[in-house]
C-alpha cells in the first residue's frame, strides 16, 4: 500500500484520508472516511508505515467518535483533546433567520475567512487553506458562507465590506454537519453566529436532512450556549482527536 502525501488510503473496504496536518510536512492527519468500516488495527499498522515512509514523524486523527477510536488505541494512539457533540432534530423546525450582515458565498473571501479563523481559535484548531479546504469538501453538499460587516475608513477591505463570520454545513443524504463556525472575537455577540448558523439549518432542512451535529471544544462555553440555544442538545459521548508519534 503506497500513497501520494495528500490522498486516500485503500485496504480492502477500508479507507482512511491522509494529509499533511495545517501544512506541516512533519505532521500527518489521518480522517476516516463515511460509509466505510471503522478502520482496523492491521490496516492503521499500514497506514502508519506508509506515513512514515513518506518523512511524517507524528499523525493526528480527525475528531473520532469512541466506536472510530477502537483500532486508533490498539496501535499506540493516544487522546490528545476531547470535544463535545451535539445534535439537534431539523424535523422539529427551526426559528426565522434573524436579520444581520449581509451573507455572500465564501469561496471569493478566502483571505478574509482565514483571517478570521486565526483570530478565533487557538493555534491547535486554527485553519490553513489546505484545512479550510478539506472542510468544505468533507460532505458532498457544502454552504460555504460568510458575513460581511462595514470596513473602516482607509481600510483595504473590498468595497462590500470584509468578513466578520463564516460558516461551513455539509450535508449527506439525511444528515447534516456543521463543519466549521467562526466568528470575529471582537463581534461575538452581535448575533452573527446565530445567523450563520441559522442559514446553514435552513439550507440542510430545505435539502431534506433531518438530523445535524457540531461538535466543539470542552472549554467553548461561547459556542456551546449559541448551540443549545438553537435547539442543539448534548450527546451522553463525545469525540476525541488522538495523535501518535512515529519511530
Amino acid at each position: 500500500m503506497s500513497a501520494p502525501a495528500t490522498d486516500v488510503l485503500r485496504w480492502g473496504r477500508e479507507r482512511v484520508r491522509a494529509s499533511r496536518w495545517r501544512g506541516d510536512d512533519q505532521v500527518a492527519f489521518l480522517a476516516p472516511l463515511p460509509a466505510t468500516p471503522a478502520p482496523s488495527a492491521e490496516f492503521l499498522r499500514r497506514c502508519l508505515r506508509t506515513l512514515a515512509d513518506q518523512g511524517f514523524t507524528r499523525v493526528i486523527t480527525a475528531a473520532l467518535s469512541p466506536a472510530e477510536q477502537t483500532g486508533f488505541l490498539a496501535v499506540g494512539f493516544a487522546e490528545q483533546e476531547r470535544l463535545r457533540l451535539l445534535g439537534i432534530d431539523l424535523t422539529a423546525g427551526l426559528p426565522d433567520i434573524p436579520p444581520g450582515p449581509k451573507l455572500v458565498r465564501g469561496r471569493h473571501r478566502r483571505d478574509g475567512v482565514l483571517a478570521v479563523d486565526n483570530a478565533a481559535f487557538a493555534p491547535f484548531w486554527r485553519f490553513d487553506a489546505q484545512s479550510l479546504a478539506e472542510a468544505i469538501a468533507a460532505t458532498p453538499s457544502t454552504r460555504f458562507r460568510a458575513a460581511l460587516v462595514d470596513a473602516p475608513k482607509g481600510a483595504t477591505d473590498r468595497a462590500d465590506g470584509r468578513v466578520a463570520g463564516y460558516a461551513v454545513c455539509g450535508r449527506s443524504g439525511t444528515r447534516g454537519f456543521v463543519q466549521r463556525l467562526a466568528v470575529e472575537p471582537t463581534l461575538r455577540r452581535s448575533g452573527i453566529g446565530t445567523r450563520l448558523m441559522l442559514d446553514g439549518l435552513h439550507w440542510m432542512r430545505g435539502h431534506g436532512v433531518q438530523r445535524a451535529v457540531v461538535n466543539t471544544q470542552t472549554d467553548n462555553e461561547g459556542a456551546l450556549a449559541l448551540y443549545l440555544g438553537l435547539g442543539f442538545v448534548e450527546e451522553p459521548i463525545g469525540l476525541s482527536v488522538l495523535s501518535t508519534g512515529l519511530a
